[in-house]
């Protein structure tokens, strides 16, 4: 909705329901799904494809990318950056040639994994972006098509057979240069918010006083449609019942009215009612924390209800019984949710 662009121009933005084409069943894997999909690429008929992992947080520049794939010659170009060892178990690994930048072996979530020459406390780590050669992604999705044999997965499949036949190239992520982000010794930013955890903790990056995404570079600005409501505003000023918030993210339609609010994120259309106390937290559109009520480390989907005098992530024996908790102890309340007072 927020990036319209003119089709007259050959720009568009369409969103692709999950495919059948294959049969009764539903995409088996990232391959699968690009495979299920050629039709739109037989329609425009591109030079390159770019493929980006949806649940990842960074900043990128893919123009700089494709001009590292193209001088390369190679058939899929993978960004990659150093991550901790500890981390191999959940990421594509990478051995690079140490004269450029052909890959020698890719190895999707491995068991065990050697450090870099010179960081052996480190890996070269896939981040799930690609950029294909047309030609040869099509070539590559079809075969893995039709191996029943196949996890038809970009990360667990295509990448290791491009790598075999010599065609697959690495590009380093902290060679990107994005206006208004300084480099970072540690290595730019990018999680992976696949889990709970990650990405209640992406969301707690924020909102540092320094935040390790910093949502305020106004020379590479994150693109989204706000939409037309209020100022957000604060309320009350008695002792008892003065609304407040600190270190934490607050969106327009936001009413906090004599509530206390920490180190959390407020989304458009929050109400925090007097003597409520939100810490730690992610609410969503149009959440409602009710007079007294508490919410500690918890996400809190759109619409949902904190009733009166009720506890969230006060006791997660209890809301275990109730709610998700997640394996860091966050509770996590589902859309539309009403929260009873025990």
């Amino acid at each position: 909705t927020t990036w319209r662009m003119s089709s007259l121009l050959g720009n568009y933005v369409t969103p692709v329901p999950a495919q059948m084409r294959r049969g009764p069943y539903w995409f088996s894997g990232s391959a699968d799904a690009i495979y299920q999909n050629l039709n739109l690429i037989y329609d425009e008929r591109p030079d390159y494809v770019v493929v980006l992992g949806a649940d990842h947080i960074y900043r990128m520049d893919p123009r700089q990318v494709l001009d590292h794939h193209i001088e390369t010659g190679a058939g899929v170009t993978v960004v990659g950056m150093r991550v901790p060892i500890a981390e191999a178990s959940s990421c594509g690994v990478i051995d690079k040639d140490p004269n450029g930048h052909r890959i020698v072996t890719f190895r999707e979530k491995p068991d065990t994994a050697e450090g870099l020459p010179d960081a052996p406390h480190q890996i070269l780590a896939s981040m799930g972006n690609y950029v294909f050669s047309t030609e040869a992604l099509m070539e590559a999705v079809t075969t893995d098509a039709n191996d029943p044999d196949s996890r038809h997965d970009l990360g667990g499949s295509i990448i290791p057979l491009m790598t075999g036949r010599g065609d697959a190239a690495v590009y380093n992520f902290n060679d990107n240069v994005v206006p208004g982000l300084r480099r970072d010794p540690n290595g730019r930013y990018w999680r992976d918010v696949g889990t709970l955890d990650a990405y209640y903790d992406a969301n707690m990056d924020l909102i540092a006083v320094i935040p390790a995404f910093n949502l305020y570079n106004r020379e590479w600005p994150i693109l989204t449609m706000p939409e037309p409501l209020p100022p957000a505003k604060f309320v009350f000023s008695e002792d008892d019942r003065m609304g407040y918030a600190t270190d934490s993210l607050v969106c327009a339609g936001v009413i906090v009215a004599g509530g206390h609010v920490h180190h959390s994120i407020l989304s458009p259309g929050v109400r925090v009612h007097e003597r409520a106390n939100v810490r730690d937290s992610v609410l969503m559109h149009d959440v409602i924390v009710g007079r007294g009520a508490m919410v500690h480390r918890a996400i809190l989907d759109k619409g949902v209800v904190v009733e009166e005098g009720a506890q969230v992530g006060v006791n997660l024996d209890a809301d275990r019984a109730r709610f998700v908790v997640s394996d860091g102890g966050i509770v996590v309340i589902g859309k539309g949710e009403r929260v009873t007072a025990a």
